[in-house]
């Protein structure tokens, strides 16, 4: 049996993981079971009703990822219209945020289908096996995470107070939320949970629970329908691959925007120096960030599933040119990080945006609000056909070292994925910082906020000399930037997992003896 070591957003789920592969899972296997717990436990931070991207990189292969993304809603509706039957919300989260939520923000979700297409392709276990760490905490109850907790505070009267099952489950009787450590019972999930073991991501889809999903989403006005459930079909592509110093890295491919975007702004690293984290530093990389996030602001967010690929193709080749003068000029989430001593390696983001504040009545079943999240398609939705994949940020990513070192790396972090991920890579791979300095390290991020070009950074860099930009100062780790997990093997089968300060993550290894010791 494989050794195996994992990072994740909350202890449980990393201790999750670590429990499967103790009963001889591989990376893969962990990574799943990781993702469930956290899908079941963080609440507010994920759901069940969620959607995202697994890359996988075979010891012996290429690497694949697994494309598990939202979908447009709507099949068999005559003129489906999003926006109907969602309401536009605000709270304060890193600054007034808006986003929609309500039945009609509700896309279809992909996560149960891709993450079962994982565990057949590539696990070692059975599906119900991998599913068992989630089914055992929802059975038990289980103590609200800190991440959670700290998420819930911003959002449980503007998300989840308009709906009663959702409001009972998180608030007491006095209407105070639920806190740090308290003990969460979600009604009948665990029931939920036990139908889908048993009968497959199909359960989900086509059987009892997709039938009440959709129930409930037409008589509230969404857009879901039965056809929807019916059609999804999680989808293999093959990833963006690029060098970055002595490292090949694969990410997530088109129709995703986020894979591109982080190797553009690697490519662009890549072919100058970086003079460390002082003002030069911190410039150069506001000018890249500047750079490529102009393009996907303008071509990648905007473009039609049949042009994203030229859009991307076009990103890479000015990035890899070192083309800043074209690029400017151009018109709530999860991870999990898991590595084996088999050389397999897994990274998995998921995300239910910022939650519809919808639980399926007798299901348990939280759902997402990937068609609301207005900071992630602002130009709206408007025209895209049903059946169509939400552009996404998510860039889970593997490295593979010349010497045989392998790593699992990605983020939560909206907006900010793909720039949180950034900066560790090159505080990593340039900069020779340890993994855990690396993670730790303050980071920036060029926004706009409130109708101005804006820098965003936390404490410790120097932005005072910047020019062209408001700044925005966060005096603590915050995780607004992300929440990077990071897993790693060395060829001498020494391991390293390391959970970002900025969310209450944990890290987790199995206590099973790997190849050598057998």
């Amino acid at each position: 049996m494989s050794r195996v070591i994992i990072s994740s957003g909350s202890q449980i789920s990393a201790d999750g993981g670590a429990a499967i592969a103790a009963r001889g899972g591989n990376a893969v296997d962990a990574a799943l079971a990781a993702v469930l717990v956290s899908m079941c436990t963080d609440l507010g931070v994920m759901a069940p009703g969620a959607s995202g991207f697994i890359t996988i990189w075979p010891p012996k292969d290429n690497p694949v990822v697994i494309d598990a993304y939202a979908e447009i809603p709507g099949r068999g509706k005559t003129s489906p219209r999003c926006g109907q039957g969602m309401k536009e919300v605000k709270f304060d989260y890193g600054g007034m945020m808006n986003t929609g939520i309500g039945y009609g923000s509700v896309a279809t979700p992909g996560i149960f289908a891709g993450m079962e297409m994982a565990c057949e392709q590539y696990g070692n276990l059975t599906w119900a096996e991998v599913m068992a760490p989630a089914l055992k905490w929802v059975e038990q109850g289980f103590p609200l995470t800190g991440g959670a907790a700290e998420y819930l505070l911003y959002t449980h009267k503007a998300i989840f107070s308009w709906h009663r099952e959702s409001y009972q489950t998180l608030h007491h009787p006095d209407g105070s939320c639920l806190r740090e450590g308290e003990i969460v019972s979600i009604p009948d999930l665990a029931n939920s949970l036990q139908l889908i073991a048993e009968g497959g991501a199909d359960i989900f889809y086509s059987g009892e629970i997709g039938e009440r999903m959709v129930a409930e989403i037409q008589e509230g006005g969404g857009l879901l329908t039965a056809a929807d459930l019916k059609a999804y079909r999680a989808i293999a592509r093959a990833p963006i691959c690029i060098r970055f110093g002595d490292w090949e890295i694969a990410t997530n491919p088109a129709p995703a925007i986020g894979g591109a975007t982080l190797a553009a702004m690697l490519l662009l690293l890549d072919g100058q120096p970086f003079p460390k984290w002082n003002l030069e530093g911190v410039r150069q990389m506001v000018k890249i960030q500047q750079a490529v996030l102009n393009y996907r602001n303008q071509h990648l967010e905007t473009a039609s599933n049949s042009s994203i690929a030229t859009e991307i193709n076009r990103l890479l080749e000015l990035a890899g040119n070192g083309n800043f003068h074209d690029l400017l000029k151009s018109p709530s989430t999860i991870h999990i990080s898991a590595v084996d001593s088999d050389g397999l390696a897994c990274s998995i983001t998921a995300s239910a945006g910022y939650g519809s504040g919808v639980m399926i009545s007798g299901t348990g079943l939280w759902l997402n609000n990937s068609l609301g999240e207005i900071e992630l398609h602002p130009q709206g939705l408007q025209g895209l056909a049903p059946g169509t994949r939400l552009p996404s940020n998510m860039a889970p990513t593997i490295a593979k070292h010349d010497d045989g070192t392998i790593l699992a790396i990605g983020s939560p972090g909206a907006s900010r994925i793909t720039t949180a991920i950034v900066q560790v890579l090159l505080n990593f791979i340039h900069l020779g910082m340890s993994l855990e300095e690396a993670i730790a390290s303050p980071r920036l991020h060029v926004e706009v906020f409130q109708n101005a070009p804006t820098v965003s950074f936390e404490a410790g860099l120097n932005v005072d000399e910047l020019t062209g930009f408001t700044t925005r100062s966060f005096p603590q780790l915050s995780m607004y930037f992300g929440g990077v997990q990071a897993a790693l093997v060395k060829p001498d089968l020494s391991f390293l997992a390391v959970a970002d300060p900025r969310r209450t993550g944990g890290i987790a290894e199995s206590n099973t003896p790997n190849k050598l010791d057998a």
